[in-house]
This record gives structure tokens, sequence and C-alpha cells, in this order.
């Protein structure tokens, strides 16, 4: 009876990862782009650094500042590489930020880690600035390192205090990033250059 059970929980565990490597693959159709699927392996365990670890590194043609996906949204960037893994810096942590735009009008901000997982803030929101809670994120595709048009996030909080001349916005990532175990590396037209020129 044990048996039949730890074998039913093992069958319950491999749908599971069926149907999101089934949605993850359903996102790398809607991009149009070349991209390569990872497995999340390692997570640093320290506590003020929001990193992970994929299996997939310079034999795979993986590159510095590489843009990383999940099946809901955009996940952070490759920072380092090795010759079979490559370090991942989430969006969540405090050192990254990225240029994005809201859905809704098109205005563009930066949007930066607290260190906290679920929780992104956008950084010089103007106080007369037409953003709101529910308001959809893009990347907006300045600074060359994200493509135009990753899902970010979703506004959830928006707070003003007289005198201020800033808003206090707080966003939630799109992407699961405590609970995806394979992701999407990207490989743009842009990128695919980059590692050309590598190779010269």
């Amino acid at each position: 009876k044990l048996l039949l059970k730890a074998r039913t929980l093992k069958m319950s565990a491999l749908i599971a990862e069926n149907n999101r490597l089934r949605d993850l693959l359903g996102s790398a159709a809607k991009l149009q782009e070349n991209v390569l699927v990872a497995e999340l392996i390692g997570v640093n365990p320290d506590p003020e650094t929001q990193e992970v670890i994929v299996d997939k590194g310079i034999v795979d043609k993986v590159f510095v500042g590489q843009p990383v996906l999940d099946a809901h949204g955009l996940m952070g960037q490759v920072t380092e590489i090795g010759k079979f893994t490559s370090r991942v810096l989430l969006i969540s942590d405090r050192s990254h930020s990225l240029p994005i735009q809201v859905l809704r009008n098109n205005l563009r901000f930066v949007v930066q880690g607290t260190g906290i997982e679920k929780q992104l803030e956008l950084l010089y929101v103007n106080s007369t600035a037409d953003i709101q809670t529910g308001d959809q994120l893009l990347s907006s595709g300045l600074g060359n390192r994200f493509p135009v048009g990753y899902p970010v996030g979703v506004v959830k909080k928006v707070k003003f205090e007289p005198g201020n001349s800033f808003r206090e916005v707080a966003a939630e990532p799109g992407a699961q990033l405590e609970r995806s175990s394979h992701v999407l590396l990207v490989f743009t037209d842009s990128s695919t250059e980059k590692t050309l020129k590598r190779k010269r």
C-alpha cells in the first residue's frame, strides 16, 4: 500500500511537470524567437541575493546578459557562465533594474528588485503620472538588455504622500520566481550577433 501511494505521488509529480513544460513551450512559441529550455539545479542560499543556477552553459552558447523567462514572464538575466551551468540574477534582486513600459498607456519607467521574491518597485514615478493598480508592465527594450514586450509584472500598490515629488509604486513579478523549475533562455537576433562576434 505504501509503495502504491509513493508511485501515485510520483505520477502526480510527473504530470504536473509535464503541464509546466507544456506551458513553457507554449510561451516559447509565442515569443517567435530562438529559445533553449533549461532546468533550475540550484538556488543561492544567501538571503541577500536572488540568484539561481541553470543546467546550460558555454557549450550551449549561453551568454552573459541573456534574458531568462518562465511560462509567465521575465525572470532575470544570465550573469555568469560555466562550461555546463550558468548563474541567473532574478529581477527581484536589489541590484537588478530594467526599463519597462505600462501596457495601457506606454508610459516608461525603471523597475527595480527589492530583495523580496514577490515585490518590485518602480523608481521615480512622478506624482502626476497616470499609473494605477492592475497596470500590466512590459519590458520596453531600452538599454538593449531585454527585447521589447516581455511580460514583467503587474502594479499592486500605488501610494502618494502629500509633499512628496514621487509616488510609491509596488509591482508583483509575472514570473513564478520561487516556483519555476524550468526556464527559457532567449536568443534574439542581436544576441546571435554577439555570440558570432565572440567566436571570431
